[in-house]
């Protein structure tokens, strides 16, 4: 989910984004319109994802409304991420514009080049990387993340090898004809799991996580491959100009399924933090004492007992998280629990718990499960109804708004995981 600014207005004589995070709080453009990967839960129907364009402007008659749908032209691609092709590490370069919003496929392992430069509100298909354009020469499959470099490259995190098993990768696209360069990472570097990634140039550091295997996640969930190793729990910490592995932190049980990774915004900050899903734990990214690359646990949602469920213990299941861009509140979503946090991370070792909210989620009050012990609430939180809707699943992904008003969450995890917990959000 990306959102858009008035045109280009951003980037008006200058290049993309914005020459800081103060100048983006301060001078950023109220969003008039989303970008929304939507993926078709079920494939074989032969029906594609999309990627919708929802009008987000209160002035506009068609507020709050899905506008235009680009229909991919093949189904089964689970579109899940976005990146654009050009961002503030640019802001310098006039002759460098942001127009192209990279798609990539978990499922198919096409990335999809999306131009959104003549029609706003009705973007067109531009260019489609196809998976063997890279997954044979290069052992790789299954892109997650995308973002841009001031190299004017896109770089695509990647989760398994050529066979779908489990292996974490980057793959590097040229930023103005998109067609496949090669490998970020020393090919003698190979990551037993792959996911999310964010880099902070005036460190010389990179930071990467680990979700599973392609082939064990579209199978859905089973508690038995966590004990298996099927999972990761480490942080990867990357020398960035040498493009080098640097250490692996195993953060063991308290660390499993460690997602979205988010530095702060201020260029020159060391802190970043990481959300793990299935522990339900964040953790802060620091330099210590000895100015080595380390972590500790600073937010712990617990679990719940309940019954009717498929575990006696509930995790909340974080799956994503976000940081404001003047670096004063970070944003969780607990996809199982049902909630979204909002944590006041000014002291980035002690973040506050500030505001909270139930979207959706699995405790509902009206539910089939039932809530035996809770460390948090006195009473299961009601269904959450948006415009006669009930919203079934908990938040997943969220976009927060340059100037920090305004919060967009989506429901959608995975497809497989989606109608194993939530089977009414795929009717």
């Amino acid at each position: 989910m990306h959102r858009q600014e008035n045109g280009v207005a951003c980037c008006a004589g200058k290049g993309p984004g914005y020459k800081s995070p103060e100048d983006a709080v301060r001078n950023g453009p109220r969003e008039t319109i989303l970008y929304v990967t939507c993926a078709n839960p079920d494939p074989e129907t032969g029906k594609p994802d999309y990627l919708a364009t929802v009008d987000v402007d209160p002035s506009s008659d068609t507020f709050c409304q899905i506008i235009h749908r680009l229909l991919m032209p093949s189904a089964g691609d689970e579109l899940h991420h976005s990146g654009w092709d050009a961002c503030s590490s640019c802001h310098s370069d006039s002759t460098v514009a942001r127009t192209k919003l990279i798609l990539p496929a978990l499922g198919s392992s096409r990335i999809y080049v999306i131009d959104t430069s003549a029609k706003l509100k009705a973007p067109k298909i531009h260019k489609v990387v196809e998976a063997k354009d890279y997954g044979s020469s290069l052992d790789m499959s299954a892109p997650h993340t995308s973002h841009c470099l001031g190299s004017r490259e896109v770089m695509v995190s990647t989760i398994g090898n050529s066979n779908g098993d489990a292996q974490g990768g980057f793959l590097l696209l040229d930023g103005t004809t998109f067609e496949v360069k090669s490998r970020w990472q020393s090919n003698d570097v190979k990551l037993p799991f792959g996911y999310d990634f964010w880099y902070q140039p005036r460190h010389n550091v990179m930071v990467s996580t680990e979700w599973g295997s392609p082939n064990v996640l579209k199978t859905g969930f089973n508690p038995d491959d966590v004990s298996k190793g099927l999972y990761g729990t480490h942080l990867n910490i990357w020398n960035w100009k040498e493009k080098t592995l640097r250490k692996r932190i195993d953060m063991g049980e308290e660390g499993i399924m460690p997602l979205e990774v988010r530095f702060m915004h201020n260029p020159d900050s060391s802190v970043g933090f990481v959300g793990c899903a299935l522990s339900s734990n964040i953790f802060r990214i620091f330099k210590n004492e000895v100015d080595e690359w380390d972590v500790e646990k600073v937010i712990d949602v617990p679990s719940k007992k309940v019954e009717g469920w498929a575990l006696p213990d509930m995790p909340g299941i974080i799956t994503d998280i976000l940081i404001s861009m003047d670096d004063r509140y970070l944003y969780a979503s607990n996809w199982i629990h049902g909630d979204l946090r909002q944590y006041d991370v000014s002291d980035t070792a002690h973040p506050k718990l500030t505001g909270q909210v139930f979207i959706g989620g699995s405790i509902v009050s009206d539910g089939a499960v039932k809530v035996v012990e809770d460390r948090e609430l006195d009473e299961q939180p009601p269904p959450r109804y948006i415009q006669g809707t009930r919203i079934d699943a908990g938040p997943q992904m969220l976009q927060l708004s340059l100037d920090g008003k305004r919060l967009y969450v989506t429901t959608s995890l995975y497809s497989p995981w989606d109608r194993q917990f939530y089977p009414d959000l795929i009717k």
